[in-house]
């Protein structure tokens, strides 16, 4: 911003400097603005200085594993929220109900000391121990429901919303039963906003982030912290192969897949289902991320300055990782969908692990996690784990 002091020392903004500035021009009073839409003015000079020197291949940490422990260190120091310090899960579990080839049951953990959490739990007949997955919940702007949009709740209430959600995303089905049918352990927990622990509304998320930020914690490093807590609760179960677990998300589930995939050992793959894209060609006038809300959800402040989206994925690096976009989604570009996959292909192809990233755009999909993609997600999950 630019501005002129008055005679009595109040400072007056002026409109269109920063697009006078870029242009070379010198800004006068007559050419001002504050803001192009929700960005300031001079947001390409800010995009233009983002360079993310600490990815893979700009970095000067040179071997792999080193770069890995910087760049996990790094993404560590800037979720705000610190680091568990041993606080025990204490799992309650409710009655298990029996369903086709598995059971459902609730169970309840502390995965920050702050708070308890419940979660849902699904485990497939037989001796085990079985692969599982790390189930991760969408946005959606839908507050009511978290784990049963991807776990058919017990309770009449919720059972239409989810139903109906399922219907709109997912083919009409229960992503996280789908899974225990075919032999996968299944965790599933609200992330803080949703379900038992909301609902939020949705002009509160700007608020819960801001009040977060102001007790020295935040809301997205809190649901990443969380995440990676969960997948160790999962990978400790004793009826879990702890070699074979595996995180699944879809919209910000995707984007909470590959970041506790890049923040957690417990995790040997993750897939990730419409949401990956270069921070740079998102950052454009009208697209949904820049209307704050939902954004809170997955900013950390200041990391931009050292990785993009797609750096901090490839800490994860060469885990088997699934990473599907739709063609047709209007959230995620398609120039920023090819930037971040170009980079993933890159950090994979110099680990010579290039087979295990496995990359695919659904050209007449838009937003959805549909049946054909889901069916095409197990039979990966079943090669990769």
């Amino acid at each position: 911003m630019t501005g002129a002091r008055d005679p009595v020392g109040r400072r007056t903004f002026v409109v269109g400097a920063g697009a006078a500035l870029l242009a070379g021009g010198a800004a006068t009073g007559a050419e001002a603005a504050v803001v192009d839409g929700p960005l300031p003015d001079f947001h390409p000079a800010l995009r233009a200085a983002l360079t993310f020197p600490l990815a893979w291949g700009k970095s000067p940490v040179r071997d792999f594993r080193a770069w890995r422990r910087v760049a996990r260190a790094k993404v560590e120091e800037l979720l705000i929220v610190e680091r568990e310090d041993g606080t025990p899960y204490a799992p309650e579990y409710g009655p298990p109900t029996r369903r086709d080839g598995y059971t459902a049951r609730s169970v309840t953990l502390s995965l920050t000391r702050y708070e308890r959490v419940r979660a849902a739990l699904l485990t497939p007949e037989g001796p085990g121990p079985f692969p599982a997955v790390l189930l991760l919940h969408d946005h959606g702007a839908k507050f009511d429901i978290g784990k049963e949009k991807l776990v058919r709740p017990e309770d009449d209430v919720r059972l239409a919303s989810a139903q109906a959600w399922a219907d709109r995303y997912f083919s009409g089905r229960f992503v996280g039963d789908e899974l225990a049918r075919r032999g996968y352990v299944v965790l599933c927990a609200d992330a803080l906003g949703w379900g038992d622990r909301g609902p939020l509304a949705y002009d509160q998320q700007q608020a819960l982030a801001s009040n977060l930020y102001q007790l020295g914690s935040s809301l997205a490093g809190l649901m990443a912290r969380e995440d990676a807590r969960a997948a160790g609760f999962l990978a400790g179960l004793d009826h879990v192969d702890a070699h074979r677990v595996a995180a699944v998300g879809f919209s910000m589930g995707a984007f909470r897949a590959w970041q506790a995939a890049a923040l957690s050992d417990d995790l040997a793959a993750a897939a990730a289902v419409c949401w990956m894209t270069g921070l740079k060609e998102v950052l454009v006038p009208g697209n949904n991320i820049l209307r704050g809300q939902s954004a809170y959800c997955m900013l950390h402040p200041g990391l931009p300055q050292y990785l993009d989206f797609p750096d901090v994925a490839s800490i994860a690096a060469p885990r088997p990782m699934l990473f599907f976009d739709g063609g047709l989604d209007p959230l995620f570009p398609a120039d920023g969908v090819r930037t971040a996959h170009e980079k993933l292909r890159a950090v994979w192809r110099s680990r010579h692990a290039e087979e295990r990233l496995y990359l695919r755009t659904w050209p007449d999909l838009g937003h959805v996690f549909v049946d054909r993609m889901q069916d095409e997600v197990f039979t990966w999950l079943d090669r990769a784990l």
